[in-house]
């Protein structure tokens, strides 16, 4: 068999080059371009490709080769996954509103493409475990280990989505072509599949470094495969696996949270070009799909504050209300907390809330917003409705700010900040949580965890007397400051799922409550509907069955093809 390996190198690689953009982030996108060709019966060298007979002798062709497993790694689409869950909305149907929703079947195109993205991935991951030994005695030895735990890093990312999705899923570690028996073959035991990620990791981390010199930042660390063994083995309730693999990477020493000095801004910076890796401030961020400016770029400002259309990530109320007002209480306890009117709904709170939701009087892009003068202005002041192409409409009265870059809304596609993947904040929720769950978590833990995430933004120190004196549960409260910290990123539903509360996903999605909407703007919401206290009904007929949509079904293209796969409970 063989395979071409093809970079298209453009004009604009080479002037980024010039410009002194690190080596590894050109290597990425060109690796992206890595293509394979048909099967061929003759082992010849040919004239217009490297093949499997004159590649994986240089060090340069196997870092190629390791570069091009890392376009399977999630950009954008991890943060558009946060539709999945009850952060966000993005009314118009869509195939994650449809799945959140519970109304969709096996034939929904998502199914198949995450399928078939992943197993993309795990192949070519397979090709380079399978053929790297040729380079043995011409690559260092320290390398290679770097390179093949780079690789098996990725097959475990690869794998673990296809089973936090499916369940069950063939568990493949070698290249298949046409003919091969296995592509036939039935599903391996969800079980089975998570202690093959967990050993791949642990593989992974002992020929990883722990860091890189600027040529090299963003490639895979070993702090990031002990850290993805926390999120799979607290995802499947392995607290005692999730709880040491966390301390592991608190124990490197390398990664510390972000901060700029100032409690008001740092979150949020953090998710600006500021805080992208190469800017050298950001010590947090533990594995990031790196982007470069006129290279390779995503669309996250204008999807979210898009000047002429409804903004595609609307945050709903149940976000919204997570929030604790200032004192560390929930809105429902706090004497702080009031909503006379529609800013009244932002002050007092977590200041993680203003950095990221639009709150009123904060810079935006989305240029008419609802008061009443109709004009175009940098400054938001009330959420808009009226779908008159002059500014953006919100889905539920509220819009996000976390990931925005102003200066990228008014153009498609033109934003160049890390999208962040996995974060020593996450590590640190991990490690409380995993204590928690086997009855050990401390105060002392909190004060090393949570309570530092808490420091940055400057908001009052989760305290378990304090907890208790309220009434309040600490698995609820670290819950609900898991969602906080973590939302717009992506992890909401994959925490619903592994928590059980499937059924929050079936209730109606809600925005801002109907009597904080200007006089000139209710015209644009007399239809909605609204609930009993008059909170705008945005989305309803939803559903979740438990014994069913814990799992996604085995897509229909797949089972046409392989009918041996089977089919997931109630589908």
């Amino acid at each position: 068999m063989r395979h071409k390996y093809i970079p298209k190198i453009s004009s604009a690689y080479l002037r980024k080059a010039s410009a002194g953009v690190t080596s590894f982030a050109l290597a990425v996108v060109l690796g992206a371009s890595l293509s394979s060709c048909e099967d061929d019966f003759l082992e010849r060298k040919p004239l217009d490709a490297i093949t499997d007979v004159t590649f994986w002798k240089t060090q340069d062709q196997l870092e190629l080769a390791v570069n091009g497993t890392y376009a399977s790694l999630k950009g954008k689409n991890f943060v558009d996954m946060e539709n999945l869950g009850d952060n966000t909305i993005y009314p118009p149907r869509s195939d994650y509103q449809a799945i959140s929703s519970g109304n969709f079947d096996f034939t929904a195109g998502t199914l198949n493409s995450e399928w078939t993205a992943q197993y993309d991935g795990i192949r070519r991951c397979n090709h380079f475990l399978e053929n790297y030994q040729k380079a043995e005695g011409v690559v260092d030895p320290k390398l290679l280990n770097q390179y093949v735990g780079e690789v098996r890093f990725m097959r475990a990312f690869l794998y673990s989505y296809l089973s936090f999705f499916y369940g069950d899923v063939p568990l493949v570690t070698k290249t298949l072509n046409i003919g091969d028996p296995e592509i036939y073959g039935k599903r391996t035991p969800r079980a089975e599949v998570v202690d093959f990620i967990l050993r791949e990791l642990d593989e992974a981390a002992q020929g990883l470094p722990a860091t890189y010199g600027a040529a090299n930042l963003g490639r895979i660390t070993k702090g990031a495969a002990l850290g993805w063994k926390a999120r799979v083995a607290l995802f499947y309730g392995r607290y005692e696996v999730a709880e040491a693999a966390a301390k592991a990477v608190m124990d490197l020493g390398v990664y510390t949270l972000y901060s700029n000095g100032n409690p008001t801004t740092s979150y949020n910076e953090l998710f600006t070009d500021a805080g992208k890796l190469a800017a050298g401030k950001n010590k947090e961020t533990i594995l990031a799909r790196m982007f470069l400016e006129n290279v390779s770029m995503h669309n996250m400002s204008r999807e979210t504050q898009v000047p002429d259309q409804t903004a595609r990530f609307s945050p709903t109320k149940s976000l919204v209300d997570a929030y604790l007002a200032s004192d560390g209480l929930p809105i429902d306890v706090s004497p702080l907390y009031s909503e006379a009117t529609y800013g009244d709904v932002f002050k007092n709170r977590d200041p993680r809330m203003k950095q990221t939701i639009l709150a009123p009087g904060a810079k935006w892009g989305g240029k008419d917003d609802g008061d009443q003068d109709d004009k175009p202005s940098d400054v938001f002041n009330l959420p808009k409705f009226n779908a008159d192409k002059k500014g953006t409409v919100t889905g539920t009265g509220f819009y996000f700010t976390k990931y925005v870059d102003l200066a990228a809304v008014g153009t498609y596609n033109k934003d160049d900040n890390d999208i962040h993947l996995l974060r020593y904040a996450e590590v640190l929720l991990t490690y409380a949580e995993a204590r928690l769950e086997q009855g050990k978590l401390t105060q002392q833990d909190l004060d090393k965890t949570v309570n530092k995430l808490r420091d940055r933004v400057g908001m009052v120190h989760m305290n378990i007397t304090t907890l208790a004196a309220n009434g309040l549960e600490l698995r609820t409260e670290l819950r609900r400051e898991r969602r906080v910290e973590l939302a717009q990123e992506g992890q909401r539903y994959f925490d619903l799922l592994r928590w059980k509360q499937g059924h929050l996903l079936a209730q109606d999605v809600k925005g801002v409550k109907k009597s904080l909407i200007p006089s000139w703007s209710q015209t644009y919401v007399a239809s909605f509907p609204t609930d009993e206290k008059g909170y705008l009904i945005i989305n309803t007929g939803r559903r979740f069955e438990e014994g069913k949509n814990y799992l996604w079904p085995v897509p229909f293209n797949q089972l046409q093809q392989n009918p041996n796969l089977g089919q997931n409970p109630g589908w």
